[in-house]
């Protein structure tokens, strides 16, 4: 999930749960349990064609859905839809993937299937990604241009007191030009981006591929999206597996709070395995990690003084970008290396180029004129979720307590939340534990060093979920299945291909 001023929260023995997931994994007729205004949703045509991308093995096609699930027969919106068919000739049916963000592509997450599934699952499922409302290329949300994000994403947030008067109103102007663009270039769809209106979507999706019920694999913000839909469909779930979990009973910005937890204890474990080389910039074998912590925290505070070069672009490489770049690192161990160059770079050359390459990476800025829209649907998506509070100083207050946890990136985290301060009241959802009672079992997974999603959201939301059950990965780097621990792996694969439940707290080292 990414974070920034952008906004946080941007993946054992017993029974068997019966059940299939229905058949065939064609297009076009709708379940039974549809009728009334969405019937012709339901029903429309929807045919697998060829992709403009991804090769010869995937199939597009588009399905659409009211905007308002309130006013069916009002505006439409579309969802792009991406699938990898099935490798063996008896497959299942359909898995449904996400890989996050929010703001995350589905449709592209399908290109990747290769490595993200298991080549069993793949020989007994379609797997198929969809970029939900908003994203991509579903009606995509567009707020600021181009120019308008590289600003949002490098004001500073000084200390994160909010002592500072001009850092203070920087971060505040910086919000509620975010949200007064999204309100100039789309009014409508921002007041229905939330979760609970995608997992609608993806229902609608299930009864298109034509399967009974739903089996889901769901990564970081993809588990909200699965526990929504467990809460509102219950009787139509097969299996989900929601990986890297967010906890639904949070508000944002106590979401974003403990988020610095996470982040905080990835770092930790990322500068434990720099400073046992001699090449890590934030010191050598004796540097305990408390001092290479502090190393990277007078950097950084150094950048926001006097910020470094950059040979990529125009953009100042001040400590909000540097901080990005260290951030993108910290999603996976495979990326340790890349940020211990960037660090060496910008530390003992003062050159910030490769922070701010891997800062792009997080935030989809593929090139100098054009981001992809994840910033603003993953705003709009935060910000729709649950409510916020409308206070300025209270924003202050959260920063000084997640600079205690996480002084490294603590205050970034808490204010990032400050555009859901502006985010018109009546888009916002009362939000809330979600229980999904009555569903088939359910998977949660949770990674004990996970950055982005703390461990301790895995739990909660096995525990809502009263079908829930937990599977713990003992390791780093964000999400567990298909992260290198054979354990989870076979687990997960168990469970979505022959619904075996393993027993709930089974942990893998």
């Amino acid at each position: 999930m990414a974070v920034g001023i952008a906004g946080a929260v941007l993946l054992a023995s017993g029974c068997t749960a019966g059940g299939s997931a229905g058949g065939g994994t064609g297009g076009g007729s709708a379940p039974a349990e549809e009728s009334g205004p969405l019937a012709e949703f339901t029903s429309q045509e929807f045919t697998w064609g060829a992709c403009e991308e991804g090769g010869s093995q995937v199939e597009c096609a588009v399905y659409e859905v009211p905007m308002d699930y309130g006013d069916p027969d009002g505006e439409r919106i579309e969802i792009a839809v991406k699938r990898l068919p099935a490798s063996g000739s008896d497959p299942v049916g359909s898995l449904l993937i996400n890989p996050g963000g929010p703001g995350g592509s589905g449709y592209d997450y399908v290109d990747h299937a290769a490595y993200g599934i298991s080549e069993d699952v793949r020989e007994r499922f379609d797997v198929v990604g969809f970029d939900p409302r908003g994203v991509g290329r579903s009606s995509p949300l567009t707020c600021l241009d181009a120019e308008g994000i590289d600003d949002f994403l490098g004001v500073e947030v000084g200390d994160g007191t909010g002592d500072d008067a001009a850092d203070t109103a920087e971060i505040v102007e910086s919000s509620q030009e975010f949200v007064e663009a999204c309100e100039t270039n789309a009014p409508d769809l921002m007041l229905h981006m939330g979760t609970a209106n995608v997992a609608r979507d993806m229902d609608m999706l299930r009864a298109l591929v034509d399967d009974e019920r739903l089996t889901y694999l769901g990564a970081s913000y993809g588990t909200h999206i699965g526990a929504q839909y467990a809460d509102q469909f219950p009787e139509r779930v097969r299996a989900l597996v929601l990986d890297g979990a967010v906890d639904p009973s949070q508000e944002q910005l106590d979401m974003s709070v403990e988020q610095a937890t996470g982040f905080e204890t990835a770092l930790r474990a990322f500068v434990a395995d720099c400073v046992t080389g001699s090449d890590c910039p934030l010191g050598g074998p004796g540097t305990s990690v408390d001092e290479g912590v502090a190393a990277l925290d007078d950097f950084l505070e150094g950048a926001a003084e006097r910020p470094l070069a950059n040979s990529a672009d125009d953009r100042e490489v001040n400590r909000a970008r540097a901080e990005l770049g260290v951030l993108a690192a910290l999603y996976t161990e495979s990326r340790w290396p890349r940020v211990r160059e960037a660090l060496t770079a910008a530390m003992e050359d003062g050159d910030g180029t490769s922070l701010v390459l891997l800062g792009d990476d997080l935030y989809g800025r593929t090139d100098t004129e054009k981001y992809e829209n994840s910033t603003a649907a993953l705003i709009a998506v935060n910000c729709s979720d649950s409510a916020s509070p409308r206070d300025v100083e209270e924003y202050a207050t959260a920063a000084e307590e997640a600079g205690e946890e996480s002084p490294v990136f603590g205050p970034m985290l808490a204010w990032s939340a400050l555009p859901c301060a502006y985010w018109p009241e009546e888009a916002v959802a009362e939000g809330g534990e979600l229980t999904a009672a009555g569903a088939d079992p359910i998977m949660v997974v949770g990674t004990t060093r996970d950055s982005a999603t703390p461990y301790a959201w895995a739990e909660a939301l096995a525990n809502q979920l009263e079908p829930g059950f937990l599977v713990t990965r003992d390791g780093d780097g964000h999400t567990g299945y298909r992260m290198g621990d054979a354990c989870v792996d076979a687990m997960v694969d168990d469970y979505l291909i022959d619904l075996t439940v393993p027993e709930d707290g089974m942990a893998c080292a």
